[in-house]
């Protein structure tokens, strides 16, 4: 590991100053992944900024609904709070499949939300990989990839993005918050996330040297009717295979309000909009639900070895809307 230094940040604006003018120095919030990442040598920065101590830690409602959840948050305190698990049950779900209760106790929000794929190219320095060094190739394209994206790939990436929480998030229009050295600023998750194209090492939308502060939840009665669910290659605590965070409305039968996004089958969190256009308006059936994933799963470009994705998605769509409608009816 290169050495580096440290210092635990005081302020918000103290925090962000140093990284304005160190940009080689990186924050430091519960460490499970970047400190993975710099024992590999994928990430070797010179300075960490701890902002654990920040008052970043709080779970508030917002004029008119909604949930403003700071970016120092725990997993395991998103996760238990009754204003999640009653407003947005699929979130605190997905943040309790997300890891071992070990890892949820120090995994921030904030952290959560920058984690870097678990693609093993990636993860291994002897390996070219272009989200590690652009321009070295994208090996997993021809080599394993079993666990890798189906859609919105390119051929110089086809790694996915490991969050289980960022998918409920997306299906929820979360908006993110930061800090920089010119003041705040704010992004909608669905634009925090960048496209693959051709520099799969920009991976986010912030500016050099932000610090997300928080995390917002519109207000979204649909949300209340929600659930994650995540299929992995283990029961015990693994990354998806793929996942899905979905939300119903039905009124007499029908399909009145959806919400849906996609995980471990893209480089970020998947809104799947198409399908819910299908949803929206249409018979509350298995057969609406179907076509709904069919409509998504259209766009798929699966590779040598991960087609099965397409069906475990399309069947995983199925099952959890069909069990969000059952009870529904109870």
């Amino acid at each position: 590991m290169k050495e580096f230094g440290y210092q635990r940040a005081g302020d918000v604006s103290g925090a962000v100053a140093v990284l304005d003018a160190d940009p080689e120095a990186r924050f430091l919030g519960g460490g499970t992944n970047l400190v993975d990442l710099m024992k590999t040598g994928v990430e070797r920065p010179a300075r960490l900024v701890d902002v654990r101590e920040l008052p970043l830690d709080t779970i508030e409602e917002v004029p008119g609904g909604g949930l403003r959840i700071g970016a120092t948050v725990t997993n395991s305190d998103l996760a238990a709070h009754p204003l999640v698990r009653q407003h947005y049950p699929a979130l605190a779900q997905a943040v309790l499949a997300g890891a071992s209760g070990q890892l949820r106790n120090m995994a921030t929000v904030g952290g959560n939300l920058l984690q870097r794929t678990r693609c093993g190219y990636f993860a291994d320095v002897s390996k070219p990989c272009n989200k590690r060094d652009p321009g070295s190739g994208c090996p997993a394209v021809e080599g394993e990839h079993h666990n890798h994206a189906i859609l919105g790939a390119s051929g110089h990436c086809v790694a996915v993005h490991p969050s289980d929480m960022g998918v409920a998030l997306t299906a929820f229009d979360a908006v993110v918050s930061y800090e920089t050295a010119d003041g705040p600023g704010e992004l909608p998750l669905a634009e925090f996330y960048l496209p693959v194209g051709d520099t799969p090492h920009r991976e986010t939308a912030l500016p050099q040297g932000a610090l997300i502060t928080a995390v917002t939840l519109p207000p979204a009665p649909v949300a209340g009717h929600s659930r994650y669910r995540k299929v992995r290659e283990r029961a015990s605590y693994a990354f998806a295979i793929g996942s899905v965070a979905a939300a119903l409305e039905i009124s007499d039968g029908t399909v009145t309000g959806a919400r849906l996004a996609f995980g471990a089958v893209a480089s970020r969190p998947w809104r799947a909009r198409a399908a819910e256009r299908v949803l929206v308006g249409a018979p509350a059936t298995a057969e609406t639900y179907a076509a709904a994933a069919d409509a998504e799963l259209a766009a798929a470009e699966p590779l040598r070895d991960n087609a099965y994705k397409v069906t475990l998605m399309r069947n995983l769509t199925v099952a959890v809307l069909t069990e969000l409608t059952e009870e529904t009816a109870r």
